[in-house]
């Protein structure tokens, strides 16, 4: 790629020289790229132009993402080449270009010989930097292997994992995940256990689409996150097997399979996985009387858990080439699991002197399953015009939770204490979804898209808590108990059009949504519905500098509806004094997003900057706040979101990728933001007054990621990830700094059929969430890990398939391209 590069910077001297001279006849040559036997278009190629009589003078170019290429030559005679790596050249000799060329369509076929011998170098960068987006190739990254979509996640630019797997965007956790470009059922009712069970070896890249043009869902204030699945493109009979074991204990067996004729492509990711997670927690808590003679209070609470998850996960379908312009793809998900967290806690309470006074033990021993299936259609259709096509996509899928717990408390010492309770909480979603798209080529520089998705989705959540009673019956707690029942109807519309202007190119859309949505807590008999429509505008304006610089603008408004935990009037229960409660009542927040982006590219350095601002009204907050019960004289402190102020995020980034050597590779992402609320909060406290809290508050924080590969001799590579989270300041307390860091080692063996890898996640164990509660009635301090250090040890065996092969590198359908070529 490096040479590649350096040829077409010589390209660029020459035109600019050549274009000096007077009276010179300029012709344009134009075609497209693709590869022999496949529809699939090979970016980068490049297109030599070599003047016949002066064989020192080059001219040409090289294809975007579609495989195109165009520019400018002055008329004669030339020896022409169509070269990409790893492919056979097609040559034409000493032929003569007096007029405007198009070549049409130019396939290359790919050289056996070559592809067994490509070296490492020739590998394009684990983190492709473009415009609009970036892409993340989870193939080529050993610090994920045996690990979970989490652990892919929390590898890319711009995106953060916390400790108890929340995924954040520039800092913002109001990011849209889509799989394969599509809402999924894959994503089930809780994401976050849904991303930590599918394995990083089902996935071939992740793309972060910072601002959203209109054509996707308008859901996510601060972006969208596309997990792209593996669907193999190579001809014949291919596919992986990969067997990993880790400490703690975990093991797992995934395969990758792959069949592609003339007629049909078959293809199949299934896996079993079986994985233990040690965590810990302590808080220490002070809390202080309202009354006029206030006096204090100690709890000490510390926490173990040893989570268990294991399971198998299959997607296979078939992908039908009807003819030549046509195809129809079907696939099926199934994903089932099992789960045991068992949550032990001690409470350690003391007086006001901080003499202990007693000592009460919880146990929570909790057992879930979750069974998820998805059967998903695709029909494409391509027009005699390149670009012009029309697309159906249609999905349905159900998902079925439950979480069922015993709970064991007692004072320690004190036998009559000793009580038992009950949770049994499940869970049904079951979500419907059709798309279409049509895309048309308007001249040579402008393009049309309008589509449709209608979204439909049901969850029922039955929440329960039963007390055993002193003959052995269960009784129902309904203070705590309740039947939540959510409905969700979206209907979206959506045009877009896009044209080039020289150098300058624009995309202007809008999208229109219509939601139903209805709320119903039945227990309590509360039922709201809420019906609105928006229009969502978006646009992005790019100029090119030259063929290695470029500048755009972007805007576009976003909205972020409330769901499961967050509408839950409640939704947990581990422990009896600090509760969450969810809010049925939330309205959807909206935000204005705007982003200043540039991209610059040199020989061995890529780098992106932006700049971005984002202004979210109603945005949902968590107060902290007096419940007005009491256990043991320990007042309960309920956390639930509100709509409660106006927010603005503001932040600059950059990402830099750098190879100082053929053999060692840096990737650097940092992520400067600043975040302002304004907003007040009143309520009445046990006492009976009336408390106000004022929730103006700014807070300024950061975070940088680096990673660096080396290749040393013997074929080993060597993968080392660093992350730092800077403190930050909210108006109810702070966040303080967190530092993790990630090391992997990984041999090809077998004549490179297969790879060993090592990896090492959290080395020195530092992934720790550290946070102080401040608050009139209570002051506390916090420490959460989710997950200890964690080490993998993974085999890989490759058939029909080198390490190399460009699979992660071509660009088929995958469900979320929108970007604008002109």
């Amino acid at each position: 790629m490096l040479k590649r590069l350096q040829i077409f910077a010589l390209f660029l001297f020459t035109t600019m020289v050549l274009a000096q001279k007077p009276d010179v006849k300029k012709i344009k040559i134009s075609g497209k790229i693709f590869e022999k036997g496949t529809t699939l278009p090979l970016e980068y190629a490049t297109v030599v132009f070599q003047d016949a009589k002066n064989p020192e003078r080059l001219n040409g170019g090289v294809t975007d993402l579609n495989g195109n290429f165009s520019f400018e030559v002055t008329a004669g005679t030339y020896n022409v080449r169509f070269e990409y790596i790893s492919f056979k050249t097609v040559e034409v000799k000493n032929t003569t270009y007096n007029t405007n060329t198009d070549f049409g369509t130019i396939y290359l076929e790919a050289d056996i010989a070559q592809l067994a011998g490509v070296e490492v170098i020739a590998e394009r960068s684990t983190v492709e930097i473009k415009l609009d987006k970036r892409v993340y190739n989870v193939g080529k990254d050993m610090m994920v292997k045996g690990g979970t979509v989490s652990d892919v996640l929390d590898n890319v630019p711009s995106v953060t994992v916390d400790p108890e797997g929340t995924v954040a965007l520039r800092g913002n956790e109001n990011v849209k995940i889509l799989i394969d470009g599509k809402p999924s059922g894959l994503a089930g009712i809780n994401i976050a256990d849904a991303l930590k069970m599918l394995p990083a070896d089902a996935v071939e890249k992740v793309e972060v689409i910072t601002n959203p043009s209109a054509r996707y869902d308008a859901e996510g204030g601060g972006g969208i996150i596309n997990i792209i699945l593996r669907k193999g493109k190579a001809q014949g009979l291919n596919g992986s097997f990969v067997l990993s074991a880790g400490n703690p204990e975990t093991y797992g067996a995934n395969s990758s399979l792959n069949y592609r004729s003339e007629k049909f492509n078959l293809f199949s990711n299934i896996g079993y996985n079986y994985r233990t997670s040690k965590g810990n927690s302590l808080t220490n808590s002070e809390y202080i009387s309202a009354s006029a003679n206030p006096n204090s209070i100690f709890l000490d609470e510390r926490r173990t858990n040893e989570r268990l998850n294991k399971g198998y996960n299959s997607n296979f379908g078939i992908e039908l080439f009807l003819d030549k312009t046509t195809t129809w793809t079907n696939s099926l998900t199934i994903q089932n699991r099992r789960g045991e967290n068992p949550d032990n806690v001690f409470f350690y309470n003391f007086d006001a002197n901080r003499n202990p006074t007693f000592t009460q033990n919880r146990l929570n021993d909790e057992k879930s399953k979750d069974f998820t299936f998805e059967y998903a259609t695709n029909f494409t259709k391509n027009f005699k015009k390149e670009d012009h096509k029309l697309t159906v996509d249609m999905s349905f899928s159900q998902n079925r939770d439950k979480e069922n717990s015993i709970i064991y408390d007692q004072i320690i010492g004190e036998p009559n204490s000793f009580f038992t309770e009950r949770t049994l909480n499940p869970q049904n979603q079951s979500r419907n979804l059709f798309q279409t798209d049509y895309v048309l080529p308007i001249g040579e520089k402008s393009r049309f898209e309008a589509g449709y998705r209608g979204s439909f989705q049901k969850n029922l959540t039955d929440f329960e808590i039963d007390a055993l009673d002193a003959s052995g019956n269960w009784v129902r707690n309904d203070i705590y108990s309740n039947l939540l029942e959510y409905k969700e109807n979206v209907n979206a519309l959506y045009m877009q059009y896009g044209s080039k202007i020289n150098k300058f190119s624009y995309f202007f859309g809008v999208r229109f949504e219509d939601s139903n949505i209805e709320v119903n807590s039945i227990s309590a008999n509360d039922y709201n519905t809420k019906k609105y429509n928006n229009f969502f505008p978006t646009a992005t304006l790019n100029y090119e500098f030259s063929e290695t610089s470029s500048m755009s603008l972007s805007y576009s408004k976003r909205i972020n509806r409330p769901r499961g935990r967050f509408l839950n009037p409640f939704s947990s229960y581990s422990s009896r004094i600090n509760i969450f409660r969810g809010n049925p009542d939330l309205n959807p927040a909206y935000t204005n997003a705007f982003d200043l982006g540039y991209l610059k590219r040199w020989t061995k350095v890529t780098f992106n900057t932006s700049a971005y601002i984002n202004m979210t009204d109603d945005s949902f907050q968590f107060i902290r706040r007096e419940s007005g019960l009491f256990v043991e004289g320990v007042p309960v402190i309920e956390s639930t979101p509100i709509n409660l102020a106006t927010e603005i995020r503001a932040g600059f980034e950059f990402n830099v990728n750098y190879s100082p050597f053929k053999w060692w590779k840096l990737n650097n992402n940092f992520n400067l933001f600043r975040n302002e609320t304004k907003g007040d909060y009143s309520y009445t406290n046990s006492l009976n007054e009336l408390v106000v809290q004022n929730f103006d508050n700014t807070a300024t924080s950061w975070f940088t990621r680096i990673s660096s590969k080396i290749s040393l001799p013997y074929k080993i590579d060597w993968q080392t990830n660093a992350t730092y989270y800077a403190p930050q300041n909210s108006a109810q307390g702070k966040r303080y700094s967190m530092t993790s860091v990630n090391l992997a080692f990984s041999k090809d063996v077998l004549k490179d059929k297969a790879t060993i890898a090592l990896n090492v996640s959290d080395l020195f164990n530092s992934r720790k969430r550290r946070s102080e509660v401040n608050l009139p009635t209570v002051n506390s301090y916090s420490e959460f890990q989710w997950r200890q250090r964690q080490i993998n040890l993974s085999f890989t065996y490759r058939f029909n398939k080198k390490k190399n092969e460009r699979d992660n590198q071509r660009r088929g359908d995958d469900g979320g391209g929108d970007e604008f070529m002109g």
